[in-house]
């Protein structure tokens, strides 16, 4: 049996939003003890899970001089990781060492956790993160609470519409007033 994990981590507003009505992510706080945490969670795992949305921002930015030199930890390990798409709709993906998947089967998602070469990742993603719930194959949710309300927007988990009881694993106040919590 593969020990792989799948490992969501999302920063969210206070009320539940992954991003503002049109995508905007200008309300999140990325100090250096939120960078040193992306950068070790980065290092951590094997391979990348996105949805279209997510995807197609990453591979527009994390490739590009600007993201290299913003960050060439995190940019070095999201160009080399592994990392597939789910999408019905992409034809190609230009990101390296990208594939695109066609469902959020347990049998697609199971194949692919149990091919990665560690645990599996999914940053942002509302879509795929809420198929992933409701299929019970996260094994943690970690939810990076900002303390911003942006009063509409797209929500963490859209489309979900069955209660989900997790697990509380932990919470971690960082010195910017984000407190990220983790559930299993």
């Amino acid at each position: 049996m593969n020990a792989n994990r799948i490992i969501v981590s999302n920063l969210v507003t206070l009320d539940g939003m992954l991003s503002g009505p049109d995508g905007e992510l200008d309300w999140f706080r990325a100090d250096e003890e939120f960078l040193e945490y992306a950068r070790g969670l980065c290092r951590s795992v094997g391979a990348l899970l996105f949805g279209r949305r997510t995807f197609q921002m990453m591979e527009a930015y994390w490739p590009t001089p600007e993201a290299i030199r913003g960050d060439p930890i995190i940019a070095e390990r999201m160009n080399a990781l592994p990392k597939a798409v789910l999408s019905r709709t992409l034809d190609r993906v230009q990101w390296n060492n990208s594939r695109i998947l066609r469902d959020a089967s347990p049998a697609t998602m199971l194949e692919f956790k149990g091919a990665a070469p560690g645990d599996v990742a999914v940053f942002g993603s509302g879509q795929l993160v809420s198929a992933l719930l409701a299929l019970k194959l996260i094994d943690e949710l970690r939810l990076i609470v900002h303390p911003t309300v942006l009063g509409r927007g797209r929500p963490q988990f859209p489309g979900l519409e069955e209660r989900i009881d997790l697990q509380f694993k932990g919470a971690r106040c960082l010195r910017s007033g984000v407190v990220m919590l983790t559930y299993g």
